[in-house]
Order: C-alpha cells, then sequence, then structure tokens
C-alpha cells in the first residue's frame, strides 16, 4: 500500500517550487533589462550627414555591445533640442548623445540659456572623426568655382546674395559673414532645420549657395547637383581634391578642424563610459565603416574620453575667439 505524501512534505515541496519559480523570474527580468535599448539621441533630422552615420555606428554598436542599440532624432534647435534631452535622460547607460562641435562647443557660446552646459552636464564617452566645413553652389547657378560664385553674386542686383546654413549662430553662420567681408558681397544666411532640408532646396534651386559639413554635400557633389566650390582647414579633401581650401583662397582663421564625438549624461558610471568607448573604438577600426565615414568626407580616428575632452575644449577656445572678433551678442 503505498503512503500519500505528508503534510510537512508537501509544504516543502511547495516552498522549492516557489523558489525555484522566483529564480527563474529574477533571470527573466534581468534579461528583459539587460535587452532594453540604447538610445542614440540625434538633434538633426533623418536624411542629413549625422544621421546617416549615427545609423551606421548604431548597427555596427549593437553588435559589439550585444544589446539593441537605436538612433533616436531629436531635431531643432542645432542639437539644443536633443542636448537637453541627454541631459535629462536618466544616467543609467541606456541614453547617449552623437554630436559634431556645434551643439557641443559653439551652441553655449551664442544662446545665453541653451537648457544645458556641456561640461557639467555631459561625460565624453569618445570621439571618431574630424571633418571640415564646405561652400557649395546649387546647380542652378552658372557658377563652377568660387570664383564664378562671387562674381556672379556682384552681378547681381546690388550684390547681394542668401546662403543656407543648417543652423542658426552656427560655424556656417560665421563663415558667410567672414567671405561677404572679405569678398565684398552682402551674403544673407539663411538657416533651416538641419542639413536635409537645406540640401532639398539647394536641388530645388530654391538658394543658389549652403555651407555645411562635407558629407552633407559630397554626394550630390559627386553626382554633380550641386557643386562644392572651397573647403576650410589646410588641406584639401582626398573624396574632392580638386576643391581649394579657403586658406588657399586667402581665408584665414578656420585652421581648427570640427569634430564628432559621443557623450553620456553626467553620472553614467565609469563601467559603461568604458564600455561604450571600447566598443566604439573596436566599431571605427572595422574596414567597412572606415571606408563609409571616410567616403562620406570625415578623417576617421578614434578618441578616448579625454583626448575627445581635450579636443571640445581646443576647438571651443578657438571659436570663442572668432565669435567675439566678429560682435556677435549671444540671443
Amino acid at each position: 500500500m503505498t503512503s500519500q505524501p505528508s503534510r510537512r512534505s508537501l509544504l516543502a515541496r511547495a516552498v522549492r517550487t516557489t523558489a525555484v519559480l522566483g529564480a527563474a523570474l529574477t533571470v527573466g527580468l534581468a534579461s528583459a533589462q539587460s535587452a532594453k535599448p540604447v538610445r542614440i539621441l540625434v538633434g538633426f533630422p533623418p536624411g542629413g550627414g549625422s544621421d546617416a552615420i549615427a545609423r551606421l555606428l548604431a548597427e555596427k554598436l549593437k553588435d559589439e555591445l550585444h544589446m539593441p542599440v537605436v538612433v533616436e532624432n531629436r531635431p531643432g534647435a542645432g542639437g539644443q533640442i536633443a542636448a537637453q534631452a541627454l541631459k535629462a535622460a536618466p544616467a543609467d547607460g541606456h541614453t547617449l548623445f552623437l554630436s559634431h562641435d556645434h551643439t557641443i562647443s559653439i551652441l553655449p557660446q551664442v544662446v545665453k540659456n541653451p537648457g544645458y552646459d556641456p561640461v557639467h552636464d555631459f561625460v565624453s564617452v569618445g570621439g571618431f572623426a574630424t571633418f571640415v566645413n564646405a561652400f557649395a553652389v546649387s546647380g542652378g547657378t552658372p557658377a563652377k568655382s568660387f570664383t564664378d560664385y562671387v562674381a556672379w553674386v556682384k552681378a547681381q542686383g546690388k550684390g547681394k546674395g542668401a546662403v543656407g546654413i543648417p543652423a542658426p549662430a552656427s560655424t556656417p553662420e560665421f563663415l558667410v559673414k567672414l567671405v561677404g567681408e572679405k569678398y565684398h558681397i552682402d551674403l544673407v544666411s539663411a538657416p533651416y532645420r538641419g542639413s536635409a532640408p537645406m540640401m532639398a532646396d539647394m536641388l530645388g534651386n530654391q538658394i543658389a549657395a549652403g555651407v555645411g559639413s562635407v558629407q552633407d554635400f559630397i554626394e550630390n557633389h559627386k553626382a554633380g547637383k550641386v557643386h562644392v566650390v572651397a573647403v576650410l582647414g589646410t588641406r584639401r579633401q582626398a573624396a574632392m581634391p580638386d576643391v581649394p581650401t579657403f586658406d588657399e583662397l586667402g581665408l584665414k582663421g578656420f585652421e581648427d578642424l570640427p569634430y564628432y564625438g559621443i557623450y553620456a549624461p553626467a553620472g553614467t558610471p565609469q563601467k559603461f563610459v568604458v564600455d561604450f568607448s571600447n566598443a566604439l573604438a573596436k566599431v571605427v577600426a572595422q574596414p567597412d565603416v572606415h571606408s563609409q565615414l571616410t567616403t562620406m568626407g570625415l578623417t576617421v580616428g578614434y578618441m578616448t574620453p579625454q583626448q575627445l575632452t581635450n579636443r571640445q575644449n581646443a576647438y571651443t577656445q578657438a571659436w570663442s575667439r572668432i565669435i567675439k572678433n566678429s560682435g556677435f551678442v549671444a540671443q
């Protein structure tokens, strides 16, 4: 005759079952938490240079980090909205910000209350490239060189011309001002919400010229739809070796190159910062990534968190002098 389980043994079995289920639930919750995606905030609309770069890096970073990585566009105010979102994000290792120099080095100097302080509110994760800004003209103008463009503007009524820029109070806006002064033409900056809408108007011949990063123009330049007529920096770009530098054309003061970097909210645990930075270094070293970024007009090179911070400080100081000398008053 088989004996029935005692009340005590049934209770013990129930306790063991509960413990096993509890452990399984704990593992499940931990797994779900680790599956939470890392967001890369981008301060410009889809279709622009920064967006394309972020999506390329996100696709590769997910393999290195072994977790989902998604791009979240927060366009507006030259990256200011995305920067504010980074400041407000939890410092839990799930939010990053991909930005170039404008939002980090320029905006805090030209806006009285940007809503963030990159020095205190952000922590550097790593840099991955420098680049140059370029001056381009639309295919609807007869100009094929910078000299042609200056002559064409002077031939227009009273030598006036509008030049598109991706954001107000940006490096391109100061360049437009200095170009106008240097070549005695009345150039007015026309600010857009990013390079993509500016490029759309240039392709539609709604505006005759624009200033932006090389990666904003390079594909349409190669296709002959716009013509890059000058680039900043002291060296011609490998992607467009026939285009002269402004240094060659006699416009000095733009030798310090802008940069791209990735940032996290201040207070993000050092472990996450190190993991992200190491993953970025591995991604940037991949031949296909290096090739694609180079094709976009970037000079690719990984920067440690400290190297990115040093680059940011040097660039900020260089532009502080330019902004001050221009007489610009923070708005």
